[in-house]
Parts: structure tokens; C-alpha cells; sequence
């Protein structure tokens, strides 16, 4: 699951950061309004994390261009703006969520937890297709009787098939959900995490499609 950190302050950029590698996201991190307008086009990532008092163009000028460009990714506004009249603007100008500074991690890990399920169709704290099923909360993967914790980017993969069973991914898309720009890819890594994924679940939790991808099947 890939992140667009949208934080001018260092500090808390860093900070968030870590925590969301911790939690085996991939983050991308732009530390002012227009640059993170120019990257949103591209369509690389699944949430963004986005502060409100940017240099170059304020968040709310970020969000609401990217609403009207018809952009559905999650959105959870992070700023220090705190009154009830900004926390209702943010809302409307088409933010998922709202927290305000200084705010604990692991709330908004969780708040992120729940704008990426919603956005893939999922009430539910877990994921599953009725044979597999993870917990995003601690990394958990269960399939039949043997339940298992994954590693960060093992968990990372499993993710990003488990939002859309029954679709392909290709080799690049499951790289774009796992690694950010400055993080090497190695070529076989996918077959390398699909390899230790299938070896702790059984060889028919993921299924390769010749010439395609990969996928979990779409539960019955």
C-alpha cells in the first residue's frame, strides 16, 4: 500500500513517516502544495496524508483540485487547524477524515485503516476472500488452521491483493503498492515475497496467472 505524505514540517514528516515504513507502507513524502497536486495525477498511490498550512498552494486548494478532477483516493487532512469551522471545511471540500495535531500514531494508523478499507469496499476490520484472511491492525494471515504474522512487505503484497480479489496484478502494479521512489526494487522480489507468503499459507493462497500476474480468488 503506497502513501503520499503531504508535510512541510521535517520533523513531523520524518516522524510520520517512519511509523507508516513501521507499518509496512510504502510513503512518498512532497513537502509543499504543488508538487503534490503534479504527483496526484500520476494515479501511483492509495491515501494521502495531507497538512493544510502548505508553501506553493494551501491542502485545501490541494483537496479541492483534486476532487474536481473527479480523484476518489482516501484522504485524511493532518493540521493544527483545530477549530469547528475548519474541521467542517476540510470535510467538505472532499476530505476522508480529519485529525488534528499533535495527535497520536497509532490513532492514525488506525484512521488510515479504515479510509483504505471503505475506499476497497470493506466494512469489516479484516480482509478475506473466505479461504485467506488478514488483519491489518497486527499483520495476522490465517489460512484454514494455520495462522501466521508476515513480514512488513509480505504483509504489503497479500494487502494489495486481498482489496481486489479475483483481479490480476501485474508484477509492476504489485511493485508500485510495496516500494517508494527511493527504494530499490530487485527483480525477482516479488517472486521472492509470494514465495515466502505461499510457503507459511499454503501454495494455493495466491494464485499466478500465467503471462498476467497474480491473485486471490474471489470468494464464493
Amino acid at each position: 500500500m503506497r502513501i503520499l505524505l503531504v508535510e512541510d514540517d521535517n520533523m513531523i514528516g520524518a516522524a510520520v513517516s517512519v511509523a507508516l515504513k513501521d507499518a509496512a507502507y510504502a510513503v512518498d513524502w512532497v513537502k509543499d502544495g504543488i508538487t503534490a497536486v503534479g504527483v496526484l495525477k500520476n494515479g501511483e498511490h492509495q491515501a494521502v496524508l495531507l497538512d493544510l498550512g502548505l508553501p506553493g498552494r494551501d491542502g485545501l486548494e490541494v483537496l479541492r483540485r483534486l476532487r474536481l478532477d473527479g480523484n476518489t483516493i482516501p484522504v485524511i487532512v493532518i493540521t493544527a487547524r483545530d477549530g469547528v469551522k475548519d474541521r467542517i471545511e476540510g470535510l467538505d471540500f472532499g476530505a476522508d477524515d480529519y485529525l488534528v495535531k499533535p495527535f497520536d500514531i497509532n490513532e492514525l494508523l488506525a484512521r488510515l485503516r479504515a479510509v483504505i478499507r471503505r475506499q476497497g469496499g470493506q466494512a469489516a476490520p479484516l480482509l478475506g476472500n473466505g479461504r485467506v484472511t488478514l488483519d491489518p491492525a497486527n499483520h495476522r494471515a490465517q489460512c484454514g488452521d494455520t495462522a501466521v504474522i508476515l513480514s512488513a512487505r509480505e504483509f504489503a503484497l497479500l494487502h494489495a491483493l486481498l482489496l481486489r480479489p479475483g483481479a490480476i496484478l501485474a508484477r509492476a502494479e504489485l511493485e508500485e503498492r510495496i516500494y517508494g521512489w527511493n527504494e530499490e526494487v530487485e527483480s525477482n522480489a516479488v517472486d521472492f515475497l509470494i514465495h515466502g507468503i505461499r510457503k507459511k499459507l499454503g501454495a494455493d493462497a495466491i494464485k499466478n496467472v500465467r503471462g498476467a500476474g497474480w491473485m486471490v480468488e474471489k470468494s464464493a
